[in-house]
């Protein structure tokens, strides 16, 4: 049996507000915006790459954020500009080393070692690493 993840659902407290911060700021591609009335609407959105989408889900009640959600990147440095330069608030990259998170990417630039980190407007927050080859490829 094959187990595949698709779709992670992300609480927001506003949907249009959100679905400008993914579309436009991280450059997800929007698959989905259907609201057939005021109580219901799905947004989805796809990071470019990926096999698994998002789903923004209005949360009027102020839920938890979601934390430790990871996007894969090939280059942790190009990545990082990329979100900043789409004026969203990304940390500088950091490694960890003996337990110790440090400033700077892995310094042998192992697979799963580099990192940036940033939150979308509801806190839900993420984390970028490196992996120097794409997975999906052959």
């Amino acid at each position: 049996m094959e187990w595949k993840l698709e779709l992670i659902v992300l609480p927001v407290a506003d949907v249009d507000r959100a679905k400008r911060f993914y579309a436009e700021q991280l450059g997800f591609k929007l698959e989905v915006d259907y609201q057939p009335n005021e109580d219901f609407r799905v947004v989805q959105l796809t990071p470019n790459g990926s096999r698994c989408s998002i789903a923004l889900m209005r949360n009027k009640d102020g839920a938890n954020p979601i934390k430790g959600l990871h996007l894969v990147v090939t280059d942790i440095d190009a990545a990082r500009a990329e979100l900043a330069g789409n004026g969203v608030d990304v940390s500088e990259v950091f490694h960890f080393e003996d337990g110790r998170q440090l400033s700077g990417p892995d310094p042998q630039r192992g697979d799963y070692n580099s990192f940036a980190s940033f939150s979308d407007p509801d806190g839900n927050e993420w984390l970028v690493q490196e992996r120097k080859k794409d997975p999906y490829e052959n």
